[in-house]
Formats: C-alpha cells, sequence, structure tokens
C-alpha cells in the first residue's frame, strides 16, 4: 500500500554525527520508534499524520553508530492499536529491544500475552489532543488494572498545562508510571517555577513516578547550533534535564526519539543529541543510572537482578 507522507513532514537526519560522548557498555535508548514501512505494516486510518517509513534496519544501524547496545521501541500514534511493526522490531533485535505498546479496551488475555512474550513491556496512554483521539479514563484505567498483573508499566505524554487535570488519574493507576519527555515543560518559564515544580512534586510524592530526560529539541526555544566550535546544543533544557537526574537518579531514562515524528522547525542530528547526556548527567554514576541501570531495571528486570511485579 502506498502512503503520501503528511505535507511539509521532516524526514529523519540520514547522516548524523558521531558523539563525541561515549556511552557506558550497555546503553540503551529508552525512547525511539519504528514507522511501517508502510507497504508491510500500513498505518492506522485513524491516525492524525503520515510519517515517513523508518524501518527496524536502519534503527538498529543508528543504535550501533551512537554507540548504545539496546533499544526500547514505544509504539508511534500513526499506528494505532496495530503492534506489528513493533512486534517486528521485537522479534528482529536478537532480545536486544523490549517494546511499549498501545492496547484497546478489546484486547484480550491471550494477545497481552503473546505482546509480553516478545518483549513488550508496557503501554502508553497519550494525553496529547493534537495526536490522538480522547480515550475515556475509565477505559485507561481498566486497562491499566489488566496490565499490572503482568508487570508492566505505563508510560504517560502529555503537555504541562495538562498536569494539573490528570494528577488524580496518574496518581491512581497501579503500575509505575513513566512521563514522556519530563512532561512537555516550557523552557521560557523558570526552572523552580510553579510549572515544572508541580511536575517535581508529582515524582517526590508518588515513588512510582518516573521520567524520561528527552526530546530536548522539541522542547528548547534557543535551538541546535553548536556554540563556539562545542557540541552544546538545546542549553534551555538543559537545567530541566538535570534536576530531574540529580534530584530523582534512579527513575529517568533516556532515549532519541528517532526518528522524531512531527517535528515542524528542524530535524536533529542525533550524535548531537546523544552528546547532550553530560549537560545533564555530569558524572559517570549519573550517566550509567540513565542510560545503563535503570532501563534494565525497567525492561530486562531478569538480567539485572530483578523481577517483574505489579506496580515495578
Amino acid at each position: 500500500m502506498q502512503f503520501e507522507k503528511t505535507p511539509g513532514w521532516l524526514d529523519w537526519y540520514a547522516d548524523p554525527s558521531r558523539p563525541v560522548f561515549r556511552a557506558p557498555p550497555g546503553a540503551v535508548d529508552a525512547h525511539c520508534h519504528v514507522f511501517g514501512p508502510g507497504e508491510r505494516f500500513p498505518y492506522a486510518p485513524e491516525r492524525k499524520y503520515t510519517p515517513c517509513d523508518a524501518s527496524r534496519e536502519q534503527l538498529f544501524a543508528l543504535r550501533d553508530h551512537l554507540g548504545f547496545e539496546r533499544n526500547v521501541v514505544v509504539q508511534a500514534t500513526c499506528h494505532g492499536a496495530d503492534n506489528r511493526a513493533l512486534v517486528d522490531a521485537l522479534e528482529g533485535s536478537n532480545g536486544m529491544a523490549r517494546g511499549v505498546a498501545t492496547v484497546r479496551r478489546s484486547v484480550t488475555d491471550e494477545e497481552l500475552r503473546a505482546l509480553d512474550a516478545v518483549g513488550v513491556r508496557g503501554v502508553r496512554f497519550n494525553f496529547v489532543k493534537r495526536l490522538v483521539d480522547f480515550t475515556p479514563k475509565d477505559e485507561l484505567l481498566e486497562i491499566a488494572k489488566r496490565i499490572a498483573p503482568l508487570g508492566w508499566h505505563i508510560v504517560v505524554y502529555f503537555e504541562a498545562v495538562d498536569l494539573p487535570e490528570l494528577w488524580d488519574f496518574f496518581t491512581a493507576l497501579p503500575t509505575t508510571v513513566v512521563v514522556d519527555h519530563m512532561g512537555r515543560p516550557d523552557v521560557t518559564k523558570p526552572v523552580d517555577g510553579p510549572e515544572f515544580e508541580l511536575f517535581v512534586k508529582l515524582m517526590r510524592e508518588h515513588e512510582n513516578v518516573w521520567s524520561k530526560v528527552s526530546c530536548p529539541e522539541r522542547l528548547s526555544v534557543s535551538g541546535p547550533p553548536a556554540l563556539n566550535g562545542e557540541r552544546a546544543a538545546y542549553r534551555d533544557v538543559v537545567p530541566f534535564a538535570r534536576r530531574l537526574v540529580e534530584t530523582f537518579p534512579d527513575r529517568v531514562l533516556w532515549g532519541t526519539d528517532w526518528p522524531h515524528p512531527n517535528l515542524k522547525g528542524h530535524m536533529p542530528d542525533d550524535g548531537l543529541l546523544v552528546d547532550f547526556i553530560p549537560h545533564i548527567a555530569p558524572t559517570a554514576e549519573l550517566q550509567r543510572k540513565l542510560l545503563v541501570d535503570n532501563p534494565m531495571r525497567l525492561y530486562w528486570p531478569e538480567e539485572s537482578g530483578g523481577t517483574r511485579s505489579p506496580g515495578g
């Protein structure tokens, strides 16, 4: 099946630089996607956008180029609840990828067990209105209760201004909750201002809440240019991510967000995104927690001395 990309769509950066920062052994890119290819895995009829294709082979080649060893592949909204492209990526990873799926209330226990067997370890709830249609919270809570016995977690994607109205729902979820991209803070506001302080309060008061300190390219106002020859892009996002890494070192994850869906201004150099890491995790210990220990504990607990259990 042929799909025509959304007008103005920015394709992923085809020739990323090699990072200066060397990730520690066993590093995990804990947030990335696959798109199609559309002729094998058609995009969902209800999608809000049509992307370029971005295959598992291209994702794994990027992983190797950046110096990482594992991926966590998150179901993209353009595929809806059809997880076939995600499953294909997991099956082709030789055990080096885990997945976060999208499921509907109608999913069967047999389907959940099949997803678990190929490496799915969570489901994603998306509250960004421009990307998905509204799903009733009672339906989402029902799904959450069904996946909890599997030891899966929930990934939530929302924008900072919507946190007050979502607070009660998030804090009622019976699993570990992983927030995408720090809840998309407005980085023109103070890092200690009331909006971001509310997100910090959520993490402080609820130890089952984790955060991905990812996507500076989505949040930045200052933009990508390196300064004085340094690979130091997206500086205005650093204080927000670094605060979370230093305050909650055992509950943070990092990912590229490749192939960067729905960016409007520019397409980031993934090598430059990796070089963002030492600015937000300035010590070797913090880097290892962020890139190895935390994602292994959540997605490969059997290899890190843990077990999968409800609530994390």
